[in-house]
């Protein structure tokens, strides 16, 4: 048995997203670099290498019948593109005709689904690989037409056989890892959270709400990994008893989000009434508290504990003392803040619970509605619906394909121009760095071309070092591994590791030394072409669609709402149409954040709405809080029913307001605020609120008044979003 100090570091090690991954990929490389030494062959190491990585990037999560699956349509496809290529590749005019096409129709499959699209770009990248191997053999070779596109495909299905064995063996392991970083996230950001509740004055509450804002993405991204995750896995396996402990604790981290998500207060006149007071520091203390709980949930995940859920009790206890003191000194100016106050403490409270909970999630009721929604084609017509609905210059998809496609062919014409040595490079280097949109491409390129000097620079330090074949082997399957490692945060590792790789590999078949200059100029020369392509070709700029992604945004929210007033006027009820419209509304505003990071990395002209498109994004995200206080405090039926209709009535127009917001936005008109209006709808829920009697209709009263106000901020940052966007297309005609 192992001993504890050596354990600890292993289980830890397990915990890391990429280990297994990089685990897969050594096992392949490793297996491949000893197979060629054993036969002493050699020549065959570059293509089963290159097949083993174009496999390992068409790898997507999964159950292992689905995996194989998916398998097997890789290897049709990479079998299919590597003969192709085979055929093609003596015969320039045929070979451009299907490398446009084919690499346009591979990108139009991202508009499919996110799986297609990962199979589809792998193809690509193989074909390619296809094209770098032939170069390097000197072409096809007469009756060798099957040589080079079984070694490839026999790399790609080594990496497959592991994959799929793999995923057998540890087939709950990513759900676990997925749900545990969501936990993580949670606990993130119940901490910016509870900064909010610092009773200081002169704070700039708006940068932290932008902070919480952009966040809460990142939560929203976890959750929907999760979901995805878990969906695969319950298709035709329900019962599962480890399966439905992890399909409950997704559903306790949606509740912990809406309630983390919820405002029911206007911080700045909180920390103005309080400021003498410790009842907003006990506040933010416990919230802190939840948020740390969260990140020990995620480590208990993570490593196999039973989770403790700590010590929070005293602090809601300590919080609740505090409220009582505040209402013993009945002071009239304080009775809405307190009332806003009691909300917050119920919803700590109820917080507290749903962390309790994860002790154990098997408890929860089983008559719940634990249905997912399916995002999947069903069947090749709706595969078909969703391609024709991409066939248009509005698609991102469409400009994406098309660009790309222009792309490959200007490299592929400017390698036949000069004629450089290894010049397919310029190809692979375009695939990898040409992104839908200018921010993406300009940082891949930035760290394209630095991982390539620094990977060129680490390959002629270490073949010189050491230029025994044997060591060099070593280290280009460390440097394979290193690259699947690295690739998904840290890129510029990542290349310097795969051009590591490529000098190592060329090394025991020829020169390493002689590919350093050609590697760096067709890198250069294909990130150049990339970037002119990203600039000239449709390009997507998303400064000039933030309106659209903000419209977006407040139609969902409109969609949020009318589902909770459905839920206070028929009851509670946590069913998939409601869950549907929350994750929607969540998903719409962190598109929006999304959108915002990539127009702040395009050129200034194109950042002219950076900054309203900020505003919008907090006075938003704000609005989203508020419609979450709703959402986490609906209850039994009738508490806002048919009796009140005053009250649905206001709930209904501020929904059509933001519907109506929406268009205009949209359509760059001029965003009319109906100011009057919203702001006595405002202040007649606020008195309604101050003479109601039960807890939850004042609730949705007082909701529904802080709703009513933040629309007009919303508006008014809507306004000018607009404006900026007319006035460019103004300049544009």
């Amino acid at each position: 048995m192992l001993p504890t100090s050596l354990t600890q570091p292993l289980r830890r090690l397990w915990t890391l997203e990429p280990f297994a991954y990089s685990l897969r990929v050594f096992i392949a490389l490793a297996g491949a670099m000893a197979t060629c030494w054993y036969l002493d062959d050699m020549g065959k190491l570059i293509p089963l290498f290159l097949g083993i990585i174009a496999s390992a990037l068409a790898e997507t999560d999964d159950t292992w019948q689905g995996r194989l699956q998916a398998l097997l349509v890789t290897l049709v496809c990479f079998g299919v593109a590597a003969l192709s290529v085979e055929l093609t590749f003596a015969h320039p005019l045929a070979f451009a005709v299907g490398l446009g096409v084919s690499s346009f129709a591979m990108t139009m499959l991202g508009a499919v689904g996110q799986r297609y699209a990962t199979i589809a770009t792998a193809t690509l990248i193989l074909a390619i690989y296809t094209m770098i191997s032939l170069e390097q053999r000197g072409g096809v070779a007469l009756g060798e037409l099957w040589r080079e596109p079984l070694l490839l495909v026999s790399g790609a299905a080594w990496y497959g056989a592991i994959s799929v064995v793999w995923c057998a063996l540890f087939s709950r392991h990513p759900l676990k890892l997925s749900l545990a970083q969501v936990f993580r996230e949670l606990g993130v950001y119940l901490s910016l959270k509870s900064a909010l509740f610092e009773p200081l004055r002169g704070l700039d509450i708006e940068q932290r709400r932008l902070a919480l804002a952009r966040q809460n993405g990142r939560v929203v991204a976890a959750l929907n990994q999760s979901k995805e995750m878990i969906f695969r896995r319950l298709e035709g396996q329900r019962g599962g008893r480890k399966l439905n402990r992890y399909l409950r604790l997704y559903f306790i981290a949606q509740d912990i989000h809406e309630r983390a998500s919820s405002s029911h207060y206007p911080y700045g006149e909180l920390a103005e009434a309080f400021f003498h007071h410790d009842i907003l520091f006990r506040a933010q203390r416990l919230l802190d508290q939840q948020g740390r709980t969260c990140k020990a949930l995620s480590r208990a995940l993570l490593l196999d504990r039973p989770f403790d859920h700590g010590q929070s009790a005293q602090a809601l206890e300590d919080l609740n003392a505090s409220l009582s003191h505040l209402r013993a000194q009945q002071r009239d100016e304080w009775r809405d803040l307190l009332r806003s106050l009691a909300a917050l403490a119920d919803n700590l409270a109820t917080l507290e619970d749903k962390l309790a909970s994860a002790d154990n999630p098997d408890a929860r009721a089983d008559n719940e509605d634990s249905s997912l929604f399916d995002r999947s084609p069903r069947g090749l017509g709706d595969i078909a619906d969703r391609l024709r609905s991409h066939l248009t210059l509005s698609s991102p998809v469409f400009r994406h394909a098309l660009r790309l496609s222009v792309t490959l062919l200007a490299g592929y014409g400017v390698l036949h121009w000069i004629h450089p040595t290894q010049g397919y490079w310029i190809l692979l280097t375009s695939v990898f760095v040409c992104r839908p949109n200018f921010g993406a491409t300009r940082r891949f390129l930035r760290q394209r071309i630095q991982g390539t000097v620094l990977g060129l620079i680490a390959g002629w330090a270490l073949i010189t070092l050491f230029p025994a074949e044997p060591i060099q082997a070593l280290i280009a399957v460390a440097a394979g591994v290193a690259f699947f490692a690295t690739r998904a945060r840290h890129y510029t590792l990542a290349t310097a590791a795969i051009t590591l790789m490529v000098l190592c590999c060329f090394n025991q078949v020829g020169d390493g030394f002689g590919l350093i200059w050609p590697r760096l100029f067709d890198t250069l020369l294909g990130a150049a072409i990339a970037g002119l392509a990203v600039l000239v070709i449709l390009p997507d700029w998303q400064g000039r669609g933030l309106h659209r992604q903000a419209a977006t945004t407040l139609e969902a929210s409109a969609a949020y709402l009318r589902a909770i007033l459905a839920q206070y006027a028929q009851g509670k009820r946590d069913d998939l149409a409601y869950r549907l419209a929350r994750r929607n509304a969540h998903n719409a505003d962190a598109t929006l954040s999304t959108s915002l990071g990539n127009v702040l990395l395009e050129p200034g002209h194109f950042r002219k709405d950076a900054d309203l498109g900020l505003r919008f994004l907090v006075q938003s995200h704000t609005l989203l809080g508020y419609l979450s206080a709703l959402g986490a405090h609906r209850g039994a039926a009738g508490a806002a029913g048919a009796d009140d209709a005053a009250v649905m009535a206001a709930g209904e127009e501020v929904a059509d307001t933001l519907e109506h917001l929406a268009r205009q936005l949209a359509a760059r008109a001029t965003v009319a605020v109906p100011e009057a209006a919203l702001m006595s709808h405002a202040r007649a829920l606020e008195a309604a609120a101050a003479e109601e009697a039960g807890d939850e209709r004042r609730l949705l009263q007082t909701q529904l008044a802080l709703v009513s106000r933040q629309l007009v901020a919303v508006g008014e940052s809507a306004e000018r979003l607009s404006a900026q966007a007319s006035r460019e297309q103004g300049d544009l005609k």
